[in-house]
């Protein structure tokens, strides 16, 4: 029996400047109906890549990560989408469980997948990277991100989970990574701000060191050798910054009033 436009399935892949990563990332997603490229104004080969594997490539500015997937989901053509980032990669099992639920007919509205997370080439099996899940399937007409600028999610309540698993090669050299952490503690201390979230001057000396602690030794990231205690140490620096730009925000605040 042939599929609806509602069983049908639109990829969805956000880019900037993604040369390196997109063209992967597009073969392994190659059998979707439909592949939809959001790019946020590129100026390397990105869209050049992109054209070879879709002609729907749309360019929105960015505001951020939520903002852009909500601008972006209405515009798919089928009713079910999957959103992959550009430095992920669909497995072959993935595919075929993905293409399988959709012959028949979900009882859920959104799915999670599960995601090995590879950090300098190495796959990461403890701390929260090595249980990291997203919720990437999910029906186009009821999936939406809330407004967050940083680790926003799909809300929705019917959801199931998917066995098998998206690769992601999250981190390839310490500067790209010391400046996606500097992006997120400053997105992330602007949305505590918003919601008047007012952190103590302790939260500077304990969080932190906590967090190493957490993620180092009870989540048994000492296990993962040397990318286990920077992914600790790296997790400390982003609490410690998190929580010195809003105490920044606070204190500017008072100055003006």
């Amino acid at each position: 029996m042939a599929m609806n436009a509602d069983d049908k399935l639109t990829v969805i892949i956000p880019s900037f400047n993604e040369e390196n990563n997109i063209e992967q990332c597009l073969q392994s997603v190659s059998w979707a109906d439909e592949i939809l490229v959001v790019d946020s104004y590129s100026n390397d080969r990105t869209l050049d890549i992109a054209r070879k594997y879709t002609d729907r490539i749309l360019q929105h500015e960015y505001i951020h990560s939520a903002a852009q997937k909500n601008w972006t989901i209405p515009q798919a053509k089928y009713g079910w989408i999957l959103l992959v980032d550009c430095d992920e990669i669909v497995t072959d099992k993935l595919r075929n469980e993905i293409r399988e639920l959709l012959r028949e007919n979900p009882v859920c509205d959104g799915y999670w997948i599960y995601r090995h997370n590879y950090v300098f080439g190495k796959r990461i099996k403890y701390t929260d990277w090595g249980a990291d899940r997203v919720l990437r399937l999910f029906r186009r007409d009821l999936g939406r991100y809330d407004e967050k600028r940083v680790h926003a999610e799909i809300l929705l309540e019917n959801t199931g989970t998917l066995k098998s698993r998206l690769v992601h090669y999250s981190i390839n050299d310490m500067a790209s990574w010391v400046a996606k952490v500097n992006r997120y503690s400053t997105w992330k201390a602007e949305d505590k701000f918003e919601r008047q979230t007012r952190l103590p001057v302790l939260h500077l000396l304990f969080r932190p060191p906590l967090r190493f602690l957490k993620d180092f030794i009870l989540r048994f990231g000492i296990l993962d050798g040397w990318r286990g205690f920077l992914i600790a140490a790296m997790a400390s620096y982003a609490e410690l910054i998190t929580a010195a730009k809003l105490t920044q925000m606070t204190y500017e605040k008072k100055r003006q009033e």
